[in-house]
């Protein structure tokens, strides 16, 4: 008799770390993936690795939100075309210019919603904490916040919030993704470009670095030609 795994809602960006997140998901759960589109420059981009990895993963449960009043909003280089996205790393004592605001807590209201009316009891999300650029919603603290809110925020009350990823280091990450097999090649996390990533924006920095100290090559291609 075949036992009947439990269903998760897995948020997929298409980045390096949520690449991660949905391999780990796939082998413990039966997934439903979520994407969002908030009005940042590589929305097309990224739509397109979160199809290849749906695609790669088999998943045909999938959903695409819209959520582009991030846009009308502004105050993030990722989504205010008038704010440039840094090119020379980022200062860790201060949260950078492409922080979207409180955005996680949308994504994460959007993908409940989803899991009570699939029945899912489980939504992953795959924030890292440690080696990121600092952004308040990727915080232990936030996530501990946000389940205790779906205790009494859900029709049942157990839907609950699971970040696998959150404590580890993105070399960690990268390690965990090559022994599980992670579609690394399909991942997309430049913040600026569509075509080439751009290899210096914090995103492409903390990938870069990750897969450096990993000792492994990253399989994208970088406008600098390098890709290690």
């Amino acid at each position: 008799m075949t036992t009947r795994r439990p269903k998760a809602v897995v948020l997929l960006s298409g980045g390096m770390d949520s690449c991660v997140c949905a391999t780990l998901a796939v082998r413990d759960y039966d997934v439903a993936l979520l994407h969002f589109d908030y009005g940042q420059r590589t929305a097309a981009r990224e739509r397109q690795a979160f199809v290849a990895m749906a695609d790669h993963f088999g998943v045909r449960q999938r959903l695409v939100v819209e959520t582009t009043f991030f846009r009308q909003i502004g105050g993030s280089a990722l989504t205010d075309e008038h704010l440039a996205v840094p090119e020379t790393g980022v200062d860790p004592s201060s949260i950078p210019v492409t922080y979207v605001p409180f955005r996680n807590a949308h994504f994460l209201a959007a993908g409940v919603s989803w899991a009570e009316v699939l029945g899912a009891d489980r939504v992953v999300i795959g924030a890292v904490a440690p080696d990121s650029s600092g952004y308040p919603d990727c915080r232990p603290e936030y996530y501990a916040a946000f389940n205790a809110l779906l205790q009494v925020g859900t029709k049942a009350g157990e839907v609950r919030v699971e970040t696998p990823l959150l404590h580890m280091t993105k070399a960690a990450i990268v390690r965990l993704g090559l022994e599980l097999g992670a579609p690394f090649p399909l991942s997309w996390s430049c913040y600026q470009n569509s075509t080439l990533a751009c290899g210096r924006c914090d995103s492409c920095r903390l990938r870069r670095g990750a897969f450096a100290e990993a000792g492994a090559g990253d399989p994208i291609a970088y406008a600098t030609g390098e890709n290690t």
